[in-house]
């Protein structure tokens, strides 16, 4: 039976574990916990109506990375990480799926496709794409994760790129209902999410550790783990985490729209999918870094402006569209480009920077912080 909101303010129930956050990474670790502690006392708290970070308002890709991203890793970080990394998302997608039910989330495993011009990442992309799929197929058992598929863009209405390459593995997914199945999955184990209830600090006294609210309200715990992402330099600035604000837009319905499946650009700037007769289309903050570089859940007209230009020109040319939506979340970056467990203290922690792969590496980075907490 679900404990009331009077019983939960009032009797001053003490937990074995609060999460900071109710979004993928919070879930995601809440349901980690009670698989290893059944029966435990788990309390999530969430300071909106619903987790406004990145999880909800991700643009819903179910994606391993694409070859010039992953090129671009293995120069920066290394063969070993950056396919330890493109590991762990790929057992993510497959952990999800094993999770929830496909159909209940969305999914749709439609491919991803990474659009290339005509220089210098085009000829890198030649030149590592045997590499990269013979060392991709340890993780996917697929003898070539990537294929050129240049010739299917006229099809899918694509015009003014040079090349266009194929990931057999990447998918689609609806991020929300992926958020709402883990909320119900981990609620009927035990765990209790209250909204509205934002942390303003966290306490250790000599046995325990508190959540204070900005309400003054104080939850009592053994751990406490924050999954505020980017947000979460207010309660630990220890940590050093970027924000990266992620802008997206949804066109109305297209009448015989052609494009078809997940697509990426300039290594991942720009972000696009279909959404049934819908384009769904993010990205472009490498167009204004230093304005992008906050938590601020706004849109700019500059960017928005950004991402209509290049549906203009690159999608639906000659094509009259009109915007539906229009939307931003945030992410949170590491230098190193590697998700983070900080050790705040032995009994506060941190799980932050998925580096905008959180859908596909939270999964797993949830096992490790569990882990984490419990030796």
């Amino acid at each position: 039976m679900q404990t009331s909101y009077w019983e939960l303010t009032h009797q001053q129930t003490h937990y074995d574990l609060i999460i900071i956050g109710a979004g993928f990474a919070g879930s995601w670790c809440a349901l980690e916990f009670l698989k290893a502690k059944p029966y435990s006392k788990v309390l999530i708290l969430e300071r909106g109506q619903i987790p406004t970070g990145a999880s909800t308002r991700n643009a819903g890709f179910a994606c391993i990375g694409s070859a010039t991203e992953m090129l671009s890793d293995i120069e920066t970080m290394g063969e070993i990480t950056t396919f330890d990394l493109a590991e762990m998302r790929y057992a993510g997608i497959q952990k999800i799926l094993a999770t929830v039910k496909p159909d209940e989330i969305d999914y749709e495993p439609c491919g991803g496709y990474e659009l290339l011009d005509q220089g210098q990442s085009l000829e890198q992309v030649k030149a590592g794409l045997d590499g990269l799929n013979s060392e991709i197929a340890r993780v996917t058992g697929q003898e070539a994760m990537f294929i050129w598929e240049s010739g299917s863009m006229g099809s899918q209405g694509i015009t003014g790129f040079a090349a266009m390459l194929k990931n057999r593995c990447d998918g689609a997914i609806h991020s929300g209902k992926l958020l709402q199945a883990l909320h119900r999955i981990i609620i009927a184990k035990g765990a209790t999410i209250l909204f509205n209830e934002e942390v303003a600090e966290t306490r250790r006294t000599s046995d325990k550790v508190i959540a204070v609210t900005f309400k003054e309200i104080r939850y009592t715990s053994d751990q406490i783990l924050i999954c505020t992402n980017a947000f979460s330099f207010s309660l630990a600035r220890e940590m050093e985490v970027i924000p990266a604000r992620g802008q997206v837009l949804v066109t109305k319905p297209i009448p015989n729209l052609k494009l078809h499946g997940t697509f990426h650009y300039d290594e991942g700037f720009y972000y696009l999918r279909h959404l049934g007769n819908r384009i769904l289309i993010g990205g472009a903050r490498n167009a204004d870094f230093d304005t992008e570089r906050t938590t601020l859940l706004e849109t700019t007209e500059l960017i928005q402006k950004t991402l209509e230009k290049f549906l203009q020109n690159h999608i639906l040319k000659d094509q009259n569209f009109e915007i539906e939506h229009r939307w931003a979340g945030v992410m949170g970056f590491t230098k190193s480009k590697m998700p983070e467990i900080f050790e705040i203290n032995s009994q506060v922690h941190a799980l932050v920077a998925c580096n905008g792969m959180g859908v596909a590496l939270l999964p797993i980075m949830a096992e490790r912080a569990i882990a984490k907490i419990l030796n």
